[in-house]
């Protein structure tokens, strides 16, 4: 007998492991909305996860050392006037948060350093533009300031959060309801799929269609894609018998996929999570109890599967702790965060090493806190891939960026300086803004003088 060749891989003998009780979130009650969102967002400091609430929408943000029982009078951020769609924190400061919600706003807002003390009702800025609900937020990955929202609407805005304004409108491209949008690396591109069963890539200033590819996945139930690192896309969909399905494609030739592999029988979303360092895929279906992890290589099949979490308890949404949350010293390659019916569950994947040093091949530097590119470099065509940061001391590194302006409202972006816990407004520069209004102040009067000779000249005209 011939023996089967197992393929080596470092990361063939992951494994999941949720924390103990005392280091869970526990009763919480977690949004029953059947939207297909996560319905949580993590980052090194927050986790915010929609909750049901009375009277509009609204979402919890908790310190992540604040475990065990959460008390019912927990302050809220609730100033939608809907239910709450989609969270997502900003990958350039850990204390701005975006919303999505059924009363077609989207909304930013500060979380002070520590966490709430009260309820936050008024968001830092309100972008009004779609006319149906709001189920889809992204920040992109490079540049500042600039935030995607996707509605019900078809429509595809993306937004200079600094001036509050629509700098790009999407509105032709999508004849029917957007499932999924997501970024590139680099931010250069969109890879978006949609109700009427196609596939897109999308130049977003430009509001140009690269190209289409018609049912990437038999199935009607609905299409998930991400790109990878190297410009490869990753889908997630169903076969014409319900069947699960990943696929992987070479956007050079999309008439067939690269792999195509069946998974299961069932009727939840797969939703894909990628890990750009080191290209391991994670696919979670909401109502799916389990965690499935893949390899994406150049070697055929392209698509490896690693191996694959299971609990007993079903999941009704899930979250990704970037890189620079996690434990390295450990050898924690990946934190998701389970949301169950009344709580929230950590779970770690783990390579099993025994050494205590800093394995630098299972983690090569990631991307940083630090954004490469201001909204309006980005807005004019200016490209950059992330700026890159050492894992070996932690993630921790001094911040560069530059002061992240909102509406005459100043945010301290420097992790290590962030503002006290003042949750009512940002910082301002009360220079700035009285500069500002003398400038304003002497245009006024320079037009009044100008009017007035007009009027003077008219006047010995008559």
């Amino acid at each position: 007998m011939m023996r089967k060749v197992v393929r080596t891989s470092k990361f063939r003998h992951v494994y999941g492991q949720p924390l103990k009780a005392d280091q869970c979130y526990d009763d919480i009650r977690v949004s029953q909305n059947t939207w297909d969102s996560n319905f949580c967002s993590v980052n090194p400091k927050f986790l915010a996860i929609i909750v049901e609430a009375g009277g509009g929408g609204a979402f919890m943000v908790l310190p992540l050392s604040k475990c065990g029982r959460i008390d019912k009078s927990t302050p809220l951020v609730c100033g939608h006037t809907a239910v709450v769609l989609d969270i997502e924190w900003c990958p350039h400061n850990d204390h701005i948060i975006a919303s999505g919600s059924e009363d077609c706003s989207v909304m930013i807002w500060e979380i002070p350093e520590g966490g709430l003390t009260t309820s936050l009702t008024e968001p830092l800025v309100s972008l009004e533009g779609h006319t149906k609900r709001v189920g889809i937020v992204s920040w992109h990955p490079t540049a500042s300031n600039v935030l995607l929202s996707a509605g019900g609407d078809n429509v595809i805005i993306i937004w200079n959060v600094s001036t509050a304004e629509r700098a790009v409108v999407i509105d032709t491209l999508h004849p029917d309801m957007i499932y999924s949008v997501a970024w590139n690396q680099d931010g250069s591109r969109l890879v978006t799929t949609c109700k009427d069963k196609k596939l897109r890539v999308i130049e977003p200033r430009k509001q140009t269609l690269i190209l289409e590819k018609e049912k990437p996945h038999e199935g009607t139930r609905p299409v998930r894609a991400i790109f990878m690192t190297d410009g490869k896309i990753l889908t997630t969909g169903f076969g014409r018998m319900t069947e699960r399905q990943v696929a992987l494609w070479d956007p050079k030739s999309m008439d067939n996929p690269m792999s195509m592999q069946e998974i299961d029988v069932s009727s939840g979303v797969l939703i894909p999570f990628y890990d750009q360092d080191t290209g391991v895929v994670y696919l979670c279906g909401k109502g799916d109890s389990s965690i499935r992890y893949y390899e994406v290589t150049d070697e055929a099949p392209y698509v490896h599967f690693l191996s694959m979490f299971s609990s007993k308890d079903s999941q009704r949404g899930l979250c990704y702790m970037p890189k620079r949350g996690l434990d390295v010293m450990k050898c924690e390659i990946a934190r998701f965060y389970k949301l169950h019916e009344r709580k929230c569950e950590p779970i770690v994947m783990t390579v099993p090493r025994k050494s205590d040093l800093f394995q630098e091949d299972l983690f090569p530097d990631t991307a940083g806190p630090d954004p490469a590119l201001d909204a309006e470099e980005w807005l004019s065509g200016k490209d950059a891939s992330p700026i890159y940061i050492s894992l070996k001391n932690g993630g921790t590194c001094p911040s560069k960026a530059k002061p992240l302006q909102i509406c005459r409202k100043v945010l301290d972006v420097k992790s290590s300086s962030h503002r006290g816990s003042d949750s009512s407004a940002a910082t301002v520069d009360v220079t700035e803004v009285i500069e500002s209004l003398r400038a304003d102040i002497e245009k006024l009067k320079a037009t009044v003088e100008k009017q007035g000779e007009r009027i003077a000249q008219l006047e010995g005209k008559e």
